[in-house]
């Protein structure tokens, strides 16, 4: 399955709530979910009830459009958790958590997952000093991510250095506002992760 190209607020009207994939448009008044309400396509006065599948498949879905992460990938994913011990559920959450591209816009780094995902594949982004264009490569406690030295002339860093992160950064990792580097103290719990999933949904649809 190819990456989808088309208009990411039609994703959240699909879902019927804002999940934040664009940069800034989902906190102005511009956002299409709070002015338009309704899912994309034809409409019906009937609406349709779901299944138990297809919840759990939706689920599964908002998951993926969330972390941007594409079918196989979420399924190879979704395999490492399950041969992991603990609960699958929550080692799954936390595998898409420790994503680099993840980890960068929760630093506060870029306004959104897709955009982070694009400093990552610019390589503007470094790990332990090392240059990693690779938005999937899991981060590990200890971790060193910090910008890329010729990355500091661009854009992206001069406003973030004019207009350093606000939003709060997750327990499990700290950031160096002078720096505009950040660490991994650890690895992230499901108390860290404020994302409303039902993973249990998630492992219920694989385990069919």
């Amino acid at each position: 399955m190819a990456r989808y190209t088309g208009p990411n607020c039609r994703i959240c009207r699909r879902f019927g709530e804002k999940l934040f994939l664009k940069n800034g448009k989902c906190l102005t008044p511009k956002c299409p979910v709070g002015r338009r309400g309704t899912p994309p396509g034809v409409h019906t006065l009937r609406k349709r009830r779901l299944s138990d599948r297809g919840l759990q498949l939706r689920e599964k879905q908002r998951a993926r459009y969330i972390y941007g992460v594409l079918e196989r990938q979420f399924r190879r994913f979704f395999e490492l958790a399950s041969k992991a011990p603990g609960a699958t559920g929550e080692t799954l959450l936390q595998i898409l958590e420790r994503r680099l591209d993840n980890v960068v816009f929760r630093l506060g780094f870029a306004d959104s997952r897709p955009q982070a995902r694009q400093l990552v594949l610019h390589g503007h982004i470094r790990v332990n000093g090392q240059r990693m264009d690779i938005p999937a490569y899991l981060v590990k406690i200890g971790d060193v991510i910090a910008w890329r030295e010729t990355s500091k002339k661009n854009l992206p860093y001069k406003a973030l250095v004019e207009n350093p992160p606000s939003r709060p950064v997750p327990a499990w990792l700290s950031l160096d506002t002078q720096k505009l580097e950040g660490r991994v103290l650890a690895l992230p719990g499901r108390g860290d992760i404020d994302i409303s999933i039902n993973e249990k949904a998630i492992v219920e649809y694989y385990a069919r």
